[in-house]
Formats: structure tokens, sequence, C-alpha cells
């Protein structure tokens, strides 16, 4: 069953200790948008998986945090959400895991619910290829007893 979300309400993560994020709710038009990222297009054809999951992340990430709780420079001093910061805090490696698997990984298990194959647009078997000959004669009809 799915279960809709209505509130579209931000929610907190946390995502190790002392290190909490508020998120928006992971929506198609979020995901959408970081689809269109630029970061996404400057990848090269040959980039790896790795390098696409994290770019991918990034940018997720980027449109999706709106605050968080525990996030410092090297000084101590807190800081403030910001898309270097964001790039930053996911690329310790802790961090990036449990924010795809407590952010991303959702909405992919939801996608991964879905049919193994989506119908087609005009009906079920229109993309379908044939591999039998056509027929020589038509069939002949049954006689009722």
């Amino acid at each position: 069953m799915i279960r809709l979300n209505l509130t579209a309400a931000p929610e907190w993560l946390e995502l190790a200790p002392g290190l909490r994020l508020q998120v928006a709710p992971l929506t198609t038009a979020l995901m959408v948008s970081a689809r269109a990222d630029a970061a996404l297009e400057a990848l090269p054809e040959d980039a790896s998986q790795e390098e696409l999951a994290l770019v991918m992340a990034k940018s997720v990430a980027r449109r999706a945090v709106l605050d968080w709780e525990g996030v410092g420079d090297a000084m101590g001093t807190i800081v403030h959400v910001s898309p270097d910061g964001i790039d930053a805090l996911l690329e310790i490696w802790p961090v990036f895991e449990a924010f795809q698997t407590q952010y991303v990984a959702r909405g992919l298990l939801l996608d991964a619910e879905k049919n193994a194959s989506a119908p087609s647009p005009t009906g079920p078997s229109a993309g379908a290829t044939t591999i039998a000959r056509p027929a020589k004669d038509a069939a002949p009809t049954a006689q009722p007893d």
C-alpha cells in the first residue's frame, strides 16, 4: 500500500550522533529538479555508478536540506546550511550512506514496488514484435453438435 503524506511537512533525519538534517519531502518536483542539475550534465559519459550516485545525492541534498544541527567548521563554530556545506557534508562517507538510506532510498523503494514492466501507452501488446509467420489461410469455423 502506498501511504500518502498529504501534509508535505519537513522532517528531521538523524544521520549520526549529534547530526540532524531537516529535509523537505522527497517529491517528484524535487527529483526532477535534481536530475536537471548542471553537475550531472558535466559528468563524463564514462563516469562510474559511484560518481553518479555521489553527484546525484549532492544534487538532491542541495534541494532538500532546509536546516541542520551538529555541523561546525574546523574551529567548532556553527556552520549555516549552504550548497558548499551540503556538498562537504556528503563527502563524509557515513553521512553520505545515512542520507542515501534514510532519504533517497525511500523514494527508490517505492519506485521498485511498481510492476516489473510499464504498460505500453497504446495497449499491452503495442510494443511487441511479431515472431510468428502469418497464417496462410483462415482457420475453419467449428461446427456445433
